[in-house]
């Protein structure tokens, strides 16, 4: 118990806390929550609607807006809170995307004057609703047909004021001709559009046989179809994924074409599920980041006549291959994740094509049934009354005079059921015809119809207990409805083995580029403008240049270790550095295994049939490896028992021609071999053969291809015929090198 003073008098609060399980707390404050979220707010019925789009709808219909003058759309909102009990933006925002101007649907149910933005803009704002008007679009009457005949349930709306119809009892599958994406609790829906046409085609061919296949159905309802247009990229076994179980993706990419005269290429349809804002966005960050330089400037160009998004090209740029980058790179190719979750009977299921059309047969047949047996009914009671005018027919007079002689308005329809033998129903029928049609000719004329009635009324009594009768009389429906408002695809299918595919190299920019491997691992890319500017180079204390040769920046280059390996990059994955930079440490850029260092490095365009490897050991043996025993098809990085390990290496050198190597011994003897008389061999890990014949306990320590210059007389250390012990190096050669090596 808890108090608290007021002014001079005392209040007690009486607190009573209640302890409850949380489980409990969320089945009875959080449950009802999430199931009207599902079924009163974001996922779409059978008819193809939420009840959003439905409330606002019908108020148009109760409004005479299908056949009558457009009205200003505030007004339109303002009649729709009486069945929506939301904000005024929140409804005119629903009617936004149904409108003609939006171009959100490929058969837009509101006809719209004025501006409403466009599903491809998220910042093409539309006009307040006190400026546009609206009305209902025709092909709302295949929506309302039989509405007014019970083809439905109808409701009290929120305030029981009114009614309003749980579903619309459309003649078409609206729920797979308009797209929808609702996110509820817990769960989701998006459906794309469809062609109407095929549609309309692939629901007859399902009427008339229950068991048709889904290839079959594939025929007829093609691929999904979207008011944007733009191409979609047919994958038959990812689409009939969709089409069975209403989960997957396809992918779809813009429609452009090119201005030769104008050097630009018009984007003028766009993927559905993207927008210009999001494309622009992207394309700026790429020029930014230099990856389109192809890409002089662009500019959103939509006017009256539609969507086009103009990009203005570099002289010499190629559009086709400008345009695969953009696919790749940017949202011109966009997927469309599906999800066919939809409401039956206030259950949500997610259901694949087939079984979506054949709830939907179900819907209409109820729909059919219903609006058939109103029309019978509404005959059955006209024939009654009918049948009792005949009978007034034997003795007109008769009938005047009781009215006549009856004293008492009340007893006019119990005298007249007396003095005829009829029912009430008919008396008062009678007793409401006007003196002037109490006529021999006027009866006669009536009762003429009696005879097409009865042959109605047998008629649709044989309809509405017939289900294949019904199923027939909805296909003819159908028939009509695609013939009225069927329209070509305007979304483009295109097989995925018809599009050209763009080599990586596309995307790459390629310029002219030095490298550089020093002796402690060390990489450099240095472009040639870097090299203008300064050519001193930096490294650590005692490191110097192993390996150094030009390349371009597509290249390939491959690293060979001490270790027996090789390790494959692109130069396009390492960024180009200045000379006074250390440059990249290739151990730990390439993740070498511990102690491992590189001996050697080659940039390479193709690998080419005629050049090799050549591997030097220390225990004189020599192997040449074609080059392209290191080509891959996949893209792997690093290839073990690149040679053989039966002797530490002691060079690795690049053969493209023939070329003179001197092989020098730790006992200071040298032999000089030309590369065309080293063994080649096909296998990697060959260990080759006897070069350089070793003395005891001596091993070959270096092998020199730069050797012009720095030997007085080269030649005398070449033997005819190998294997050989070699010469031993002359004291001014020694001297020469040490001198050489010390500058």
């Amino acid at each position: 118990m808890a108090k608290r003073k007021k002014t001079d008098e005392t209040v007690t609060v009486n607190a009573v806390i209640e302890n409850q399980l949380i489980t409990d707390t969320i089945e009875k404050n959080y449950m009802p929550y999430v199931m009207s979220v599902i079924i009163s707010r974001a996922i779409p019925e059978i008819d193809g609607f939420k009840p959003s789009h439905r409330k606002l709808l019908y108020t148009m219909y109760n409004m005479g807006l299908l056949t009558g003058n457009r009205t200003k759309s505030a007004n339109v909102v303002g009649q729709t809170m009486r069945l929506n009990p939301h904000g005024d933006m929140a409804i005119y925002e629903t009617m936004v995307r149904l409108t003609r101007g939006n171009e959100a649907l490929l058969h837009p149910f509101v006809d719209s004057k004025g501006s409403f933005g466009k599903q491809y803009s998220r910042d093409m704002a539309f006009a307040a609703s006190r400026y546009t008007e609206v009305k209902l679009d025709p092909i709302c009457a295949e929506l309302f047909r039989g509405i007014d005949k019970n083809a439905v349930d109808m409701v009290d709306n929120y305030d029981n004021t009114m009614k309003e119809p749980t579903l619309l009892p459309t003649t078409f599958p609206n729920v797979l001709v308009s797209p929808n994406i609702g996110i509820a609790v817990g769960m989701a829906s998006q459906i794309c559009s469809f062609n109407l046409a095929e549609i309309c085609d692939g629901t007859i061919a399902l009427l008339k046989n229950p068991q048709i296949t889904l290839d079959k159905i594939m025929d007829l309802i093609k691929a999904p179809d979207f008011s944007g247009g733009a191409m979609l990229i047919y994958d038959k076994d990812e689409l009939k994924k969709i089409y069975q179980t209403g989960r997957g993706s396809f992918t779809l990419r813009a429609k452009y074409t090119y201005d030769k005269q104008a050097n630009c290429i018009d984007i003028v349809e766009i993927p559905y599920s993207t927008s210009i804002e999001l494309i622009m966005k992207r394309l700026t960050e790429l020029i930014k980041e230099g990856k389109m330089k192809e890409i002089t400037d662009f500019r959103d160009e939509i006017d009256l006549n539609g969507f086009k998004l103009t990009l203005d090209l570099r002289r010499g740029a190629d559009p086709d291959t400008v345009m695969a980058k953009l696919y790749k790179l940017t949202p011109l190719e966009d997927d469309f994740s599906c999800n066919f979750n939809v409401l039956v009977d206030s259950s949500p299921r997610q259901m694949g094509i087939i079984e979506i059309l054949s709830e939907w047969i179900k819907f209409r047949i109820k729909c059919v049934s219903r609006e058939l047996t109103y029309d019978l009914d509404r005959k059955k009671e006209k024939l009654h009354l009918l049948l009792g005018l005949g009978k007034i027919l034997l003795d007109i007079d008769k009938a005047v005079k009781i009215v006549r002689e009856t004293e008492k308005e009340s007893d006019v329809v119990p005298n007249l059921i007396e003095g005829f033998g009829i029912d009430e129903i008919q008396a008062e029928y009678i007793a409401e015809i006007k003196l002037r049609h109490l006529n021999r000719e006027y009866i006669l004329k009536r009762l003429s119809e009696i005879e097409e009635l009865q042959k109605e009324i047998s008629e649709l009594t044989d309809l509405i207990g017939d289900e294949l009768k019904i199923k027939a009389y909805i296909s003819k429906q159908l028939l009509e409805v695609k013939k009225k408002y069927g329209k070509p695809r305007r979304t483009e299918i295109i097989l995925s083995h018809d599009i050209e595919e763009v080599e990586d190299d596309a995307f790459i920019e390629n310029y002219n580029v030095k490298l550089i491997l020093t002796k402690e691992g060390y990489f450099k890319k240095i472009t040639y403008q870097s090299l203008r500017g300064n050519d001193e180079q930096k490294f650590k204390e005692d490191d110097f240049i192993i390996c150094e040769e030009d390349a371009e920046n597509k290249d390939e280059v491959l690293f060979f270790t001490d270790k027996a390996q090789v390790y494959k990059a692109k130069l396009v994955d390492f960024d180009a550095v200045k000379s006074s930079a250390l440059g990249d440490f290739i151990a730990a850029k390439l993740n070498f295994d511990s102690g491992e260092r590189p001996i050697m490095m080659k940039s390479l365009k193709k690998y080419d049939e005629n050049h090799n490897v050549i591997f030097i050991f220390e225990n004189g043996k020599t192997v040449k490896i074609p080059i392209t025993a290191y080509e891959t098809k996949t893209n792997r990085k690093k290839l073990t028992k690149a040679f053989s390990d039966a002797s530490p290496i002691v060079a690795a050198i690049y053969e493209e021609q023939p070329l003179d190597i001197l092989l020098i011994s730790t006992d200071d003897r040298a032999l000089l071999v030309n590369s065309a008389d080293i063994a080649l061999k096909t296998t990697r890990t060959s260990a080759g053969n006897i070069t350089f014949t070793l003395k005891k306990n001596q091993k070959l320590k270096a092998a020199e291809t730069k050797i012009e210059g720095r030997f007085e007389n080269p030649s005398r250390y070449r033997k005819t015929s190998l294997p050989s012990g070699g010469v031993i190096i002359s004291e001014k050669d020694i001297i020469k090198n040490q001198i050489s090596m010390v500058e």
